[in-house]
């Protein structure tokens, strides 16, 4: 029985170690070296872009309630 064991244990952890392990090391610090580089200058750009959308949709929405409330003056109650 152990004989058997050793070998099923034994070629999936050596496959691991040889292909999965290093790869899954060099993923780890690339990311971590990306992330301690900061934010690109697209990816503030980007950024930038969602938070001016943001402020246009906060807007946005002030005056539709501004407008709900003007012609239904209830509506907040209602669920």
């Amino acid at each position: 029985m152990a004989d058997v064991l050793v070998p099923m244990i034994a070629v999936p952890l050596i496959l691991f170690m040889i292909f999965v392990a290093p790869i899954w090391v060099i993923m780890h610090y690339r990311s971590k070296k990306k992330i301690s580089q900061g934010l690109s200058q697209e990816e503030i750009h980007d950024l930038q872009q969602l938070a001016q959308k943001a402020e246009q949709m906060r807007e946005r929405i002030k005056t539709l309630e501004a407008i709900l409330d003007a012609d239904a003056p209830t509506w907040r109650e209602r669920k």
